[in-house]
């Protein structure tokens, strides 16, 4: 008797066990430090973080960007974001212009040095991301942006979908 042939799509990984599941979630807290490993030593030298990092990502991804935008966007309180935002802004790294048709909006920019370390972190990470994706090949590397998208709550997707509009794909 054929062996019936195995199935197309997804429907052959709804049988994962807890232990794959596991697995998997043990590989993302690996990859995730790993791939954060490169952007912490580079701000560490400057007593900075994971959330100085994301803030200058974004503020790069979205020049002039309005504080309350950045709080939505990084899903972080206020008092958060104005501590990260205060250093940024003393270190010389981030600049914060006064809106002009609402002078209460503050706008974001990258400085010169900011836009520099921006590059250097990415730069890092991008070198990380190319070999990882040499390394799988294209049909892996369109499978992760499919897992990590489905991972996504709907708010997060449509944020993701709109930088990615930017020419983020």
């Amino acid at each position: 008797m054929a062996e019936a042939p195995a199935p197309q799509g997804g429907s052959s990984l709804l049988f994962l066990t807890d232990e794959q599941l596991r697995k998997g979630i043990e590989a993302m807290f690996f990859a995730y430090r790993g791939f954060t490993a490169d952007p912490d030593r580079i701000l560490e030298g400057r007593e900075m973080g994971r959330a100085h990092h994301r803030a200058i990502h974004f503020i790069h991804r979205s020049p002039g960007t309005t504080v309350s935008n950045l709080m939505a966007l990084l899903g972080v309180t206020k008092q958060s974001l104005n501590r990260v935002l205060r250093a940024l802004i003393a270190a010389g790294l981030v600049e914060a212009r006064v809106g002009r048709r609402d002078r209460r909006e503050r706008h974001l920019y990258l400085t010169r040095e900011g836009a520099a370390l921006e590059r250097e972190l990415s730069d890092a990470q991008r070198e990380r991301m190319r070999a990882a994706y040499r390394t799988a090949g294209p049909v892996a590397v369109a499978g992760f942006r499919q897992v990590l998208e489905a991972m996504m709550d709907e708010e997060s997707r449509r944020q993701y979908e709109a930088l990615a509009g930017r020419g983020g794909q």
